[in-house]
């Protein structure tokens, strides 16, 4: 008979002693974020699962787009025992550099299906002035 693990690094005993933030990577597991340029303009896809359009703030300050979500539902069943909580109630939050040109008028923004999308403009690159020679006469 095989015996599952969890997470099939056969540490079975340490799983139940330490937390799995101790084996895991330090990233935030919320807030999963994919950015992409189309038509001049970026596009920020930003998981935010189990939340409601309500709960979702998006603040623009000194060029920095923060977006935070809160909620507050801490359901507890006192005549169950949990054996593992994975599901996040709470705050948490994400700033995105969009560049200081950018205003809260030049921002989009949808919530569906627990994606929320961010759309703003590409700034122009700037270009680099090339080099001016003065001749030198004689």
């Amino acid at each position: 008979m095989m015996i599952p693990r969890r997470n099939g690094n056969g540490l079975d005993f340490w799983d139940e002693v330490l937390p799995d933030s101790f084996f895991t990577e330090k990233e935030s597991k919320l807030m999963k974020t994919d950015l992409k340029e189309k038509d001049g303009k970026y596009f920020l896809e930003i998981d935010i699962p189990g939340y409601e359009k309500e709960d979702i703030k998006i603040e623009l300050h000194d060029g920095y787009l923060t977006v935070s979500a809160e909620k507050n539902e801490e359901k507890e069943d006192k005549h169950a025992k949990y054996l593992k909580r994975e599901r996040f109630s709470g705050m948490c939050s994400r700033s995105y550099y969009v560049g200081e040109n950018v205003n809260e008028e030049d921002i989009k923004a949808n919530f569906r299906n627990g994606i929320l999308t961010i759309e703003f403009p590409k700034e122009p690159e700037k270009k680099i002035e090339e080099k001016k020679y003065i001749p030198i006469g004689e």
